[in-house]
């Protein structure tokens, strides 16, 4: 079993920045790729952004293309999601999840945390 425990959500003004950490334990090991998801009210899930193994290959949405980056520390067990030019739209629950080997950017991860809440308002 692996456990996710994300960090790092709050309240930010537009045009903000907001670092998210996601914190990984149990079985958990650099075997294991990495993704970014949200929740808005009344939305879907969507994907936001994915790292492989090593950290060598990312990807993202094209919402986040440029604002967002992803990042990971083997050595810690962690994952990072930086965020800067938040927008209102922004706003949801973001969740980090973990699966084994292969990154994919749909959401076919066997392992998920509870969320943490970031709100882009003025």
């Amino acid at each position: 079993q692996v456990q996710l425990v994300e960090s790092g959500g709050g309240l930010v003004q537009p045009g903000g920045s907001l670092r998210l950490s996601c914190a990984a334990s149990g079985s958990f090991r650099s075997t294991y790729a990495m993704g970014w998801f949200r929740q808005a009210p009344g939305k879907e899930r969507e994907f936001v952004a994915a790292i492989s193994r090593s950290g060598g290959s990312t990807y993202y949405a094209d919402s986040v293309k440029g604002r967002f980056t992803i990042s990971r520390d083997n050595a810690k067990n962690t994952v990072y999601l930086q965020m800067n030019s938040l927008k209102p739209e922004d706003t949801a629950v973001y969740y980090c999840a973990a699966r084994l080997w292969s990154v994919v950017t749909t959401d076919e991860y066997r392992y998920w945390g509870q969320g943490t809440q970031v709100t882009v308002s003025s």
